[in-house]
């Protein structure tokens, strides 16, 4: 039987852009049923002592830059450090993937071509007709997942996400829980990789 995992993340996330790809590789290598969770970040940070970018010191945010291109590097991307449309309102974007997943459609598809659109390509994903476009190209039905993705049920589906991952001990994106165990940001993938590999029981705070 495939082990589960969830993965919580946001499309506006750099971080959860930069793992993406790598993460899907694991996925596939352990294949592992993935339960795919977008997260209000903005909700999830009030709630668990975080900040959003603006709010931060500007020597976390300068930090924030040179780490962006660190990784940029280190896993051979080309994005922007600063997209043309970011920030942006993020509701319809991380909807659309709720939505697919709620017609039982396979949502990574559009996902990897929505974290492409805000960081490789500079698009606005607030915009209903981009994301009826990516989630096209994904070979998803755009127009009925971007009418589905505003609805109230979808909404409700995006604000029980955010719940589930205060419940798990998540606090920001990317973050993936395997057996209760969280591994926070993309630079924690190889850690995730180890426990898989190793097949060990899940770490806890209780020491």
């Amino acid at each position: 039987m495939s082990r589960q995992i969830d993965y919580y993340f946001s499309i506006q996330s750099p971080w959860a852009y930069i793992g993406h790809a790598l993460f899907q590789d694991l996925a596939a290598t352990h294949q592992l049923k993935v339960n795919y969770k977008p997260v209000v970040l903005v909700d999830l940070f009030s709630e668990t002592g975080g900040l959003p970018l603006a709010k931060r010191h500007p020597a976390r945010q300068r930090y924030r830059f040179m780490e962006m291109q660190r990784w940029r590097e280190k896993r051979g991307l080309n994005f922007h450090i600063q997209p043309k449309h970011w920030p942006f309102n993020v509701r319809l974007a991380d909807g659309a993937v709720i939505a697919a997943i709620a017609a039982g459609l396979n949502p990574e598809p559009l996902l990897r071509r929505a974290y492409i659109g805000v960081w490789e390509q500079q698009l606005d994903l607030s915009d209903g007709a981009t994301v009826t476009r990516l989630a096209d190209e994904a070979g998803l039905p755009g127009a009925k997942i971007v009418a589905h993705a505003a609805s109230d049920e979808i909404g409700a589906i995006y604000d029980q996400n955010r719940q589930d991952a205060i419940e798990a001990g998540v606090f920001g994106s990317p973050a993936w829980v395997l057996d209760g165990e969280v591994f926070w940001g993309q630079d924690r993938i190889e850690l995730l990789a180890d426990a898989l590999k190793s097949g060990r029981k899940a770490y806890t705070s209780d020491v």
